[in-house]
């Protein structure tokens, strides 16, 4: 049974402080759920509070392929993302990308800060504070049971390149790459932003799909891992659109981003700079076009 008292909100905020931070160290969202590349608990991981219960996250293995075998036409595609997107490390973007990796709050709450011009804080803008933060459990966990079965590496434990993040390395390798929990909650957030400001909802997709792309700039994942979070990060929030309990905190987080947006972003986010990083041709987005 899920709580809904107001006791219980406290409760769930004072969860998730531990839960976030402990996020915080692994970087990745999700670890995986057991077997060879396991990287915490998966007990504590299902307790995690999300919105959705893990019964009712969407079933990654059934809504995704396996990942692309070596040789194959997607194998090969990926290679060439890999080697076109090399030349940005230590790059305005590659920096982004490392910003992008952090799940900590109170910074990552405003990821999307200068896609739809708000301040997201927990003191103006309490429910949608904590909404973000409940979208990371059930973005990044839902992706848990395909990390499981298909176990694949990740690009720098092939290759040997550096990456963005060379402090998360060593728990990176302990976490699967196919799909990407990261991607997933990037395209979730995506989403969450675009009904909370419609008429931003271009930047707010724009910035989710950047989102994911930073995880490829930085090595850590494929450019088919990214595909298949977002995949699943759809699913996420079509699910989430079932739970009462998320549809009355959009609705009182839509009230809040009324009032936000008078204020803007925070005059510490450096949005020029950021909107130069992100001028940077995609590979993955070209090819599709």
């Amino acid at each position: 049974m899920k709580l809904t008292s107001n006791f219980a909100r406290v409760v769930t905020l004072l969860s998730l402080a531990g839960t976030l931070a402990w996020f915080a160290g692994c970087r990745d969202v999700v670890p995986s759920a057991s077997g060879p590349r396991e990287a915490t608990s998966a007990a504590a991981a299902a307790k995690a509070p999300g919105y959705l219960l893990p019964e009712e996250r969407p079933d990654s293995v059934a809504l995704l392929p396996p990942p692309p075998a070596p040789g194959s036409p997607e194998f090969v595609a990926d290679e060439d993302v890999y080697r076109k997107l090399s030349p940005l490390q230590d790059t305005a973007r590659w920096q982004l990308a490392a910003r992008d990796a952090n799940l900590k709050f109170p910074e990552a709450a405003n990821v999307f800060s200068c896609a739809v011009g708000i301040d997201v804080a927990a003191m103006t803008t309490p429910r949608l504070y904590v909404l973000l933060q409940r979208v990371v459990i059930d973005a990044g966990q839902s992706t848990a049971k395909a990390k499981q079965k298909y176990n694949s590496n990740r690009p720098f434990e092939v290759t040997g390149d550096p990456t963005c993040v060379p402090e998360d390395e060593q728990l990176l390798r302990g976490n699967a790459s196919y799909p990407s929990g990261h991607a997933s909650l990037g395209h979730a957030w995506g989403e969450v932003f675009a009904e909370l400001r419609p008429e931003r909802a271009a930047a707010a997709r724009a910035r989710g799909y950047e989102f994911g792309q930073s995880r490829v700039i930085c090595r850590v994942h494929r450019q088919s891992d990214v595909d298949a979070g977002r995949t699943i990060g759809q699913a996420v929030f079509e699910r989430l659109h079932q739970d009462p309990e998320f549809v009355a905190d959009m609705a009182a987080a839509k009230l809040e981003v009324k009032k936000a947006r008078r204020h803007g972003p925070s005059a510490g986010r450096d949005c020029r700079a950021e909107a130069a990083a992100l001028q940077v041709t995609d590979p993955a987005q070209s090819q599709r076009q």
